[in-house]
């Protein structure tokens, strides 16, 4: 369970970036169940340190590199995240709400953060990852969807992953209610028993995924490529799919 967000953090932004300058990969820094909300943690290299339950809201990650970082159960709701690199880390149950995914209203290519071959497993997502990767992630049981029925949430209204690479990764038992998938690599993908009601896969590239018992209740099947697919026969939803007359099988 991630924590919640405290008034004051535990240790200086310098404090942290003389430890971890100190630090190397063979000892990595133990900062688990620290509050570290709201440093400027920009660019630094964190060399696997150890996260776990850490507090990083509203933290800036922007240009840090976190591969093989273990963040399970952290707080990451409102962090700066833009070109941060979240490569094979363990996020199982972190909580990443609303961050900060690029320096403007649309995508840029390079900004959006890589979460490739990352352990994702019931982690909580929401807001703007598009053009990311999350290829080879293990995202089984994560929810990527909005807090209430409707999906509205201030500006943002669900969860946009749009070219985002999710090819070859785990999304069984996802729940990926509403969520934007558009041109989204989804090549190989486990979507065995994910919840895709309303998602939008326009001109997704679903070939060879793995759509047994998923539930594609109202889902957007507009010009997305189904070549290969697997269990679409035991989906549920299937009549009230849009556009799936314009899906390339």
């Amino acid at each position: 369970m991630a924590t919640q967000p405290t008034l004051a953090a535990d240790l200086t932004a310098r404090q942290v970036t003389e430890e971890l300058y100190k630090a190397s990969e063979d000892a990595p820094l133990d900062f688990s169940k620290r509050d570290l909300a709201g440093l400027d943690l920009a660019g630094l290299q964190f060399k696997k340190a150890r996260l776990s339950e850490a507090n990083l809201f509203g933290a800036d990650l922007s240009g840090a590199d976190l591969t093989e970082v273990d963040l399970s159960g952290a707080m990451l709701d409102r962090v700066v995240a833009i070109g941060a690199r979240f490569d094979r880390a363990k996020l199982a149950g972190a909580s990443l709400l609303r961050p900060t995914t690029t320096s403007s209203f649309e995508t840029i290519r390079g900004e959006a953060p890589s979460f490739t071959g990352a352990d994702l497993t019931r982690a909580r997502l929401f807001g703007v990852f598009s053009g990311g990767s999350f290829a080879g992630a293990r995202m089984a049981g994560a929810t990527l969807a909005p807090h209430n029925d409707t999906g509205f949430i201030e500006m943002l209204w669900r969860s946009r992953l749009d070219s985002a690479d999710m090819s070859a990764a785990d999304l069984s038992g996802a729940n990926l209610t509403h969520v934007s998938l558009r041109f989204a690599n989804l090549k190989g993908t486990n979507l065995k028993g994910a919840v895709l009601k309303n998602a939008d896969l326009s001109h997704a590239d679903l070939t060879g995924a793995d759509l047994t018992g998923a539930d594609l209740s109202h889902a957007d099947l507009d010009s997305a490529r189904l070549s290969g697919v697997k269990g679409l026969d035991s989906a549920t939803g299937i009549a009230t799919v849009r556009n799936r007359d314009k899906a390339i099988n």
